[in-house]
């Protein structure tokens, strides 16, 4: 494990594994770096690059501040990017996505981006979450009420059908990850505010975003995620889609093609 300290003095853990050009992960909401499905993907993609693989703040190994902003989390992948030498290729999941996208338009160092799936609602017919989903979500954790906010942001965020939570209650070592993390949940709530209520992508928000950019989707998805994605590719200036079945990331990550699409896009 390595260590990074961010603009506010925030200690944000890393792994570093593998050579090649700089490559930092940015895990969505529930993962963190040491999920199978992010520890599988960095090693495949270790094999070319040299992968940062960290731990969001409040995550895992990571320190945490008293109040949350979207601005420290982008200052937690720039501090990675310094540690990367100054620039780097970043793959984002989900609300990771989100990150990767906002700090690409404040201004951070990112040479290739990759956007995998980012969950807005960009169309009014697809399902989205309550109008108070981002403060009720701050409130359950509050509250001290971690299962209540994974049932809350499952259901009521992701769509998931209610009776996946006592699955997942039952499944080793599934649910403690959950609740190990879910005190962060109100972190990924924040980063989508403004952008689930089923309005089309403002197309002049991220217009200054001209680095390459990958944008990726299974076409097993939900339909609101497939929207959202594709019209992430079309308000960005230098954005290619990549929509292929396996790409999705709702019921499991797909490690090995999500390597290949991420190889053949750096590299070219």
């Amino acid at each position: 494990m390595n260590i990074v300290i961010s603009k506010d003095g925030t200690k944000i853990a890393y792994d570093k594994t593998g050579h090649g050009p700089a490559l930092v992960l940015v895990a969505g909401a529930f993962s963190y770096r040491k999920f199978p499905g992010q520890l599988e993907l960095a090693d495949m993609l270790s094999t070319r690059y040299t992968v940062y693989n960290y731990d969001r703040r409040g995550r895992g190994e990571s320190g945490d501040a008293a109040s949350y902003a979207i601005e420290r989390e982008i200052e937690d992948l720039n501090a990675m990017i310094e540690a990367a030498g100054g620039s780097a290729y970043v793959w984002g999941l989900s609300s990771g996505a989100v990150l990767a996208l906002e700090a690409a338009a404040s201004g951070s160092n990112i040479t290739r981006l990759a956007l995998h799936e980012p969950p807005f609602i960009v169309k009014a017919e697809d399902p989205k979450p309550p109008s108070d989903f981002t403060e009720y979500v701050g409130k359950l954790i509050a509250d001290d009420r971690r299962a209540d906010a994974i049932k809350y942001f499952m259901t009521k965020g992701m769509g998931a059908p209610s009776f996946i939570i006592p699955m997942m209650r039952i499944m080793p070592g599934v649910w403690s990850r959950l609740m190990a993390v879910a005190h962060t949940l109100p972190y990924d709530a924040a980063l989508l505010k403004g952008y689930v209520g089923g309005q089309a992508l403002p197309r002049n928000k991220w217009n200054h975003v001209t680095v390459p950019t990958l944008v990726l989707e299974g076409t097993e998805s939900p339909a609101s995620l497939r929207h959202a994605a594709q019209q992430t590719a079309e308000v960005l200036p230098n954005a290619q889609l990549i929509s292929k079945k396996g790409l999705g990331h709702t019921k499991k990550l797909h490690a090995t093609m999500v390597a290949r699409e991420l190889s053949s896009f750096f590299a070219s």
